[in-house]
């Protein structure tokens, strides 16, 4: 279970259940995908996650890695998400990934905007 997140030092950390999830991704895609998580003004909170599956990491990205699954961060978003957990959960309403932020001040009821 080795944690890796390169330029900063455990900014933003990969739940056991979201490597999990990107593992099963990339063994149905045939190659190795990576979560892109940026966030972006708007939503009902003032900021929104956006969640997107790549296959490559951009020359400013911040890369995650556990257990072979890897996530990305902007280095823009990383100032918001500094210090958080991206999970994945898959319950009876929806099977999605989230970020725990301890950052943020507020979210929205479905958990994809908050404030700071």
């Amino acid at each position: 279970m080795t944690q890796i997140a390169t330029r900063t030092r455990t900014a933003v950390t990969l739940s056991d259940a979201a490597a999990r999830r990107l593992n099963a991704i990339s063994a149905e895609e045939g190659r190795q995908m990576m979560l892109r998580v940026a966030v972006d003004g708007g939503g009902c909170s003032g900021y929104r996650y956006t969640f997107d599956l790549v296959d490559a990491a951009e020359a400013d990205d911040l890369k995650v890695e556990r257990d072979g699954a890897a996530a990305l961060v902007d280095a823009i978003s990383l100032a918001l998400l500094n210090g958080s957990e991206i999970d994945f959960a898959d319950e009876l309403a929806a099977a999605e990934f989230r970020v725990k932020n301890p950052n943020a001040k507020s979210s929205c009821g479905c958990g994809v905007s908050f404030s700071i």
